[in-house]
């Protein structure tokens, strides 16, 4: 993995609120940063969450000053933004190749594998990453972690019928599922796509990409699972936002039998 210091972009004025806090202020940065990646007429996944939102806005102030792109969105809230925003919008058609996604992510690993999928879009945002030739991660430095699964359960979303036996199965891999629900004692909450979402700690966080890439296969091979947050190998780069600069990572290309 490289790392560079992103620095600022002549030319991008950063407008931020006196009221913002330093996460906002950061978030903002990361955005503004991510348009250098775009370019001109391309066509743009939007990921959804956060720092995704952070990025939809920035690309709006561009758009509204002529910056001509079309974008996918990966979920109702990000697609509602964009529309808002005068970002056209165009369908996933068979011939249409992606230039770039730009998302956020739950953790990032030394490798830069992550985890996503705790704000309820991870099928989508994974059919729009593989669409597209580059995925671009906006995070803040707190989602850096040294083991996927260190900060928070591994979303798995889930067929509603098939709940009880996917909960089971789970369990015999050694990890501990919960249903999501969006309050205490409420109803489980409901994606997108209509199914469930169970978030699953680990025994302890997965440190290499083998461990990671057993465990996602595991969970895949549930009759009943749609798709698990692990995106591996998926981000070219993450940009990571702190509070005095950007450090661009930059993934490495290895074999597969590296870790």
């Amino acid at each position: 993995m490289k790392a560079t210091d992103a620095g600022q972009t002549a030319g991008h004025a950063l407008m931020i609120s006196p009221d913002a806090t330093a996460a906002d202020a950061a978030l903002l940065t990361i955005a503004r940063r991510a348009l250098d990646l775009v370019p001109e007429g391309a066509a743009v996944g939007l990921g959804t969450g956060r720092a995704a939102s952070a990025f939809i806005a920035a690309l709006g102030a561009r758009v509204k000053d002529g910056f001509a792109v079309t974008a996918v969105p990966t979920s109702e809230a990000s697609l509602r933004q964009a529309r808002a925003l005068g970002i056209p919008i165009v369908a996933l058609e068979e011939g249409r190749e992606l230039d770039i996604t730009v998302d956020g992510a739950d953790e990032v690993g030394p490798n830069l594998d992550i985890v996503k999928g705790r704000g309820g879009a991870l099928v989508r945002e994974r059919i729009v990453a593989a669409a597209s030739k580059r995925q671009v991660i906006l995070i803040l430095s707190d989602k850096l972690v040294s083991g996927l699964g260190e900060r928070g359960g591994i979303p798995v979303e889930v067929i509603p019928m098939a709940k009880g036996l996917v909960i089971r199965r789970l369990k015999l891999l050694g990890v501990r599922p919960t249903v999501r629900t969006a309050t205490t004692g409420a109803p489980p909450a409901v994606t997108e796509n209509g199914n469930l979402t169970l978030d699953c700690s680990l025994p302890a966080p997965l440190v290499t990409r083998d461990a990671s890439r057993r465990m996602e296969i595991a969970m895949r091979a549930i009759p009943g699972v749609i798709d698990t947050g692990f995106f591996l190998g998926t981000a070219e780069r993450v940009l990571v936002g702190y509070p005095d600069r950007v450090d661009v990572l930059v993934r490495e290309i290895r074999s597969e039998d590296d870790d």
